[in-house]
């Protein structure tokens, strides 16, 4: 039954479902609507808002661009490409390919979610090469589901934000150790939950017939590589030497072992100098790597994009009152037993709107500790209870997908179908034990 709802609800979005970029102009129409109705009287503040917001993320923007494109040159790199390889062959059926892609995207967000952007897209795209009964789209589906585990990870980005001192919320929370957050039995819990049914609920929803196999995206143009004319003159000498970049690499190396020596964890730019130097240390040369980066631009293209847009939908929410009203809406009707679940549910919704976890849990955060506590609701849960809502309606929410849609050559109308019932299925189960593990 569930395997011909999938397919029934997949084709319906398909046909349905307008582009990603599509979908963040018409969130950021609904939000101005709404936002004119909740200030009236004052629409050029509106106006303002969104465009001082549609800048405040260039740097996270950038990093996401080249998280993408060194995780991807240095996935072309041969030897990765054997032991990405020798893993994909693994798989030797399509519920095999299904489950070994989700674990290995699993084991990549609980590292850290930037590392499982490329890590997941590659494995994916390897596996689906090398199992043709596999449908590619619940491939890669299989490859995004894990978005929802991030949260108890180690690069949770609000458990990591209230550990941290001096916090924009120390004064009301404190330093909330990581242990009553991402390491809190309860978060551990829904942890395992989803790790143990996602799989089966993805391995139910395996199509029997009609099956899209993977496909190599068509090269439509052959560029020229004129530097290779070079290659016996000094200049192509240095541009095809090992040495230069296995020197620039050893410098990233001792840059990070030195951070890592003085107690930094891992984070977006760690990640991305680490793919950087790992990329020009193993690589054969300079220009062997610059092709290697070349060839991973197109991915970028979607982030650049989008992501100013929902950067100004996030100043909106803010300077409108939307977002106070959704969040002091639920905690209303909330007591000290259901605080947390209607928090979730909350968190799930300005998701929807804004997919940004520092970004929500800046506009969230004030709001809901201080209701939380009024309760009796310790803040670490509050936290939590966000990241989890923040978590789970990224499976809905197409931006977070573009990414690894860029490495596979799919569009976000292939693969939603199948996350948005994966999200009714971890929304009920997250909301159930919501209410026992805290």
């Amino acid at each position: 039954m569930l395997n011909r709802m999938a397919n029934r609800f997949s084709k319906l979005v398909e046909k349905y479902l307008p582009d990603a970029f599509v979908i963040a102009v018409l969130m950021t129409l609904f939000v101005f609507i709404l936002g004119f109705f909740m200030k009236p009287s004052e629409p050029v503040e509106l106006f303002k808002s969104f465009g001082d917001g549609f800048w405040v993320y260039l740097a996270f923007t950038m990093q996401m661009v080249l998280l993408l494109m060194t995780g991807m040159a240095l996935a072309s790199v041969p030897m990765i490409q054997r032991l990405l390889e020798a893993l994909s062959s693994k798989a030797k059926t399509a519920n095999q390919a299904y489950v070994l892609t989700f674990f290995v995207a699993s084991a990549a967000y609980y590292i850290n979610w930037g590392l499982a952007v490329v890590v997941g897209a590659i494995i994916a795209r390897e596996v689906g090469k090398r199992n043709k009964n596999a449908h590619f789209p619940l491939l890669v589906a299989s490859a995004y589901a894990p978005t929802v585990l991030y949260t108890a990870g180690l690069s949770s980005s609000i458990g990591l934000t209230v550990a941290t001192k001096g916090h924009f919320l120390e004064g009301i929370s404190g330093v909330i150790p990581t242990s009553e957050t991402i390491f809190h039995p309860g978060t551990i819990t829904i942890l395992i939950a989803l790790l143990i049914t996602i799989p089966i609920f993805i391995v139910l929803m395996a199509p029997k017939k009609g099956i899209i196999p993977y496909a190599p995206p068509s090269i439509k143009q052959k560029q020229t590589e004129s530097l290779d004319e070079t290659s016996g003159t000094p200049a192509g000498r240095l541009e095809n030497s090992p040495i230069l970049g296995i020197l620039t690499g050893i410098i990233g190396f001792v840059y990070l072992i030195y951070e890592f020596i003085n107690g930094r964890d891992l984070d977006l730019n760690i990640i991305n100098i680490l793919f950087l130097s790992l990329g020009l240390f193993l690589h054969k040369s300079l220009i062997q790597y610059a092709k290697a980066f070349k060839a991973a631009a197109s991915a970028i293209s979607p982030i650049i994009l989008q992501f100013p847009f929902y950067a100004g939908i996030i100043a909106v929410l803010g300077s409108s009152g939307l977002g106070e009203s959704i969040i002091n809406g639920m905690a209303s009707v909330a007591t000290k037993e259901t605080f947390d679940l209607f928090t979730y549910w909350s968190a799930g919704l300005v998701n929807i709107l804004a997919p940004s976890g520092g970004g929500q849990w800046a506009l969230q955060g004030p709001l809901q500790v201080p209701a939380g506590l009024q309760l009796g609701v310790e803040p670490a849960v509050t936290a939590m209870a966000v990241g989890w809502g923040d978590a789970w309606t990224n499976l809905i929410q197409p931006f977070w997908a573009l990414p690894i849609l860029s490495v596979v050559g799919l569009h976000i109308r292939h693969i939603m179908g199948y996350c948005i019932l994966l999200g009714i299925w971890v929304g009920i189960i997250t909301s159930i034990l919501m209410l026992f593990v805290y």
